[in-house]
């Protein structure tokens, strides 16, 4: 009884076998290529469940996706001898399964092969332009010179370049510093001539306000002394005017301050002769005596 199920299910269980290996399924992010011993059969592109020949043909799976490439930063000579590091990076998809498998095998060969591919074709087209275009609107023209020439090598490899982007193109450091340096001392040269501009003008502003001083002075003073002078015109027509009314009383006046002027030190002695003009007003209303207590006034 045991020997009787034996067949059957080792039948069964090669048709599973025979039935898994079959059949093959694809989703709409793939793409397969068929071989049979080793050699391509079919290109099959659409997704869906697909049928080959058990342990006879096999199917290798590529993505049907955009892909990213990322090669490593590269130095190129530009067309002004300006060296530059360039990171670039670029996008492709597989357009023909069957060049791609046959010129390549797999995504990693296509990778480090497009590395190469992309770097070359960087450095010859940067080598025809000067450091400004590569930092301008012109950036995006060559980044178009360098994905097309990648693209001419890499469809010869059943792979389509979708785009090609500059990432990041710097100086190198010694480069870099070199500049700084320059940029550096060409700042502290245009400080050091605006300072001595100001200083310059700052010498012109304190001259101006110098020979302005000078003039407002000089016409004060020339204002003043016109002033003084008619100040004292005016001062000496009044005093000769009071003067010509009573003679008497102005000899009087000047006397008192004479006397004033004169005995206002407390240690001060006169020796004068009692008939004197000095003591004229000082003994007229006392006579003789008067004079003589006078003059003893006087020597004190």
């Amino acid at each position: 009884m045991e020997k009787r199920w034996i067949l059957p299910l080792g039948l069964l269980v090669l048709a599973a076998i025979l039935l898994q290996g079959s059949f093959f399924t694809l989703n709409q992010t793939q793409q397969a290529l068929v071989l049979q011993f080793g050699e391509p059969k079919r290109v099959i592109r659409e997704p869906g469940l697909w049928v080959k020949i058990p342990f006879v043909q096999n199917v290798v799976v590529l993505d049907r996706r955009v892909l990213d490439i990322d090669p490593p930063v590269e130095s190129a000579i530009l067309a002004d001898q300006k060296r530059l590091e360039v990171d670039a990076y670029a996008r492709y998809r597989i357009a023909d399964p069957l060049m791609f498998f046959q010129t390549l095998g797999n995504e990693q060969q296509a990778r480090l092969r497009l590395s190469v591919i992309v770097n070359s074709a960087m450095r010859r087209v940067l080598g025809n332009v000067n450091l400004p275009a590569v930092l301008s609107q012109e950036r995006e023209k060559v980044m178009a010179d360098i994905k097309s020439q990648v693209n001419q090598e890499a469809q010869r490899l059943g792979i389509e370049i979708v785009d090609v982007r500059l990432r990041r193109a710097d100086l190198p450091e010694q480069t870099s510093q070199a500049v700084f340096a320059r940029m550096r001392s060409e700042r502290e040269r245009e400080a050091a001539e605006a300072r001595a501009q100001g200083q310059e003008l700052s010498q012109q502003i304190k001259s101006r306000a110098d020979r302005d001083r000078t003039v407002l002075l000089a016409e004060a003073q020339r204002q003043a002394q016109i002033t003084r002078g008619e100040g004292d015109n005016q001062a000496i027509r009044i005093m000769n005017e009071a003067i010509s009314r009573n003679p008497e009383f102005y000899s009087f006046y000047r006397s008192l301050q004479a006397y004033r002027d004169t005995l206002k030190p407390d240690d001060t002695t006169l020796v004068l002769s009692p008939g004197a003009d000095f003591f004229k007003y000082l003994g007229a209303s006392g006579g003789a005596s008067g004079g003589a207590g006078d003059h003893r006034r006087a020597d004190k």
